[in-house]
């Protein structure tokens, strides 16, 4: 049979003093003297007292819980930027609940719903590629919920995000490639969707503009970043009477599909064709034919500010929520890689 922990009313009775003077010795409120405070605080160790959190939260209308939603765990830029979350939000004594919607518009409903039943203070958020409709999101105001996304964010007003400059990320890279004589570029870019992806064909288009270089927009292909549509999308650029004699890619992952593609086709990497992509994830180091560059996008740091935004609005009751939106974009940097 388990043991019954003991509680504030169970100390008061063997201190023969009311329950608040408890209360209040154990939160070490200066109105209670040194003396009591020491024999209610040596008790409740001895007793092993726990506080009781369901009161806790009740009384400070807060769970201390944050929920994270992400497209995929697995990815090693969300793992990074899930650690940026945990030790930003670990420092205020607030608990990550994570889940992941696979890119599923339904999954992505269901766990928000989940989150909210569960009172989370606030949700830290990365859409998924295939999402468009947006009022499961903008529901969440209704209750009060602050929300910040990073990284992948939905094309919404007045919100609080975080982001990488792909923009300007992109440009230096196309940049990058015009340096050393490619004027034949491709751009395997994400779903039109995205707002990551409309960024990223600006910066391809600033950098043609600022070299006074015209750009074919025949170039530029939109993907749902999965292995296959990677190789439709190489088939396509490679097709073209201008075959093109580099290509950026939206991520790490799609530069090693495509790659993979090129030495299928008997095309030797950064020779017959060269790739520069975003993310610079730790494994791109160790392929045998590494893209030339990978834009850096610092997904800790995204992860830590978007999480220092929501740990604010939750602090402040979300009471300038519709006051004005956080937006922070996180400078890129484009990493060259020794060939």
């Amino acid at each position: 049979m388990l043991k019954k922990l003991p509680t504030i009313k169970e100390i008061a009775k063997r201190l023969n003093i009311s329950a608040s003077t408890v209360s209040r010795a154990l939160h070490e409120h200066p109105r209670i003297g040194l003396r009591t405070r020491m024999r209610v605080q040596q008790l409740a160790k001895e007793l092993n007292y726990q506080p009781n959190q369901r009161a806790i939260f009740f009384q400070q209308s807060k769970t201390f819980t944050i929920g994270v939603l992400l497209p995929e765990l697995s990815e090693a830029f969300f793992s990074s930027a899930i650690s940026g979350i945990e030790d930003a939000a670990h420092k205020k004594d607030y608990t990550v609940l994570l889940a992941q919607s696979h890119d599923d518009e339904e999954k992505e409903k269901k766990i928000l719903e989940t989150m909210k039943k569960h009172r989370v203070d606030g949700i830290l958020m990365s859409i998924g590629k295939n999402i468009c409709n947006y009022d499961h999101i903008q529901s969440l105001k209704n209750y009060g919920i602050p929300v910040v996304f990073f990284d992948r964010i939905p094309k919404l007003s007045n919100i609080h995000y975080v982001i990488a400059d792909v923009q300007g990320g992109t440009k230096e890279a196309v940049d990058f490639l015009l340096k050393k004589g490619h004027r034949k570029i491709g751009m395997i870019n994400g779903p039109e969707s995205l707002l990551a992806s409309r960024q990223r064909v600006q910066g391809y288009i600033d950098a043609f503009q600022k070299s006074r270089l015209k750009f074919d927009p025949l170039f530029i292909v939109s993907s749902n970043l999965t292995a296959q549509n990677t190789e439709e999308a190489m088939q396509y650029l490679l097709s073209l009477k201008r075959k093109p004699t580099a290509i950026v890619t939206f991520n790490d992952y799609v530069a090693l599909d495509a790659i993979q593609y090129a030495k299928k086709m008997q095309l030797e990497i950064n020779k017959d064709i060269s790739f520069v992509s975003f993310a610079n994830l730790p494994f791109i180091h160790y392929l045998d034919s590494p893209p030339l560059a990978s834009v850096e996008q610092y997904p800790y740091l995204q992860g830590e500010k978007a999480t220092e935004i929501l740990l604010d609005l939750i602090a402040k009751n979300n009471d300038e929520e519709n006051a004005f939106s956080q937006k922070v974009i996180v400078e890129s940097k484009l990493v060259v890689f020794p060939q």
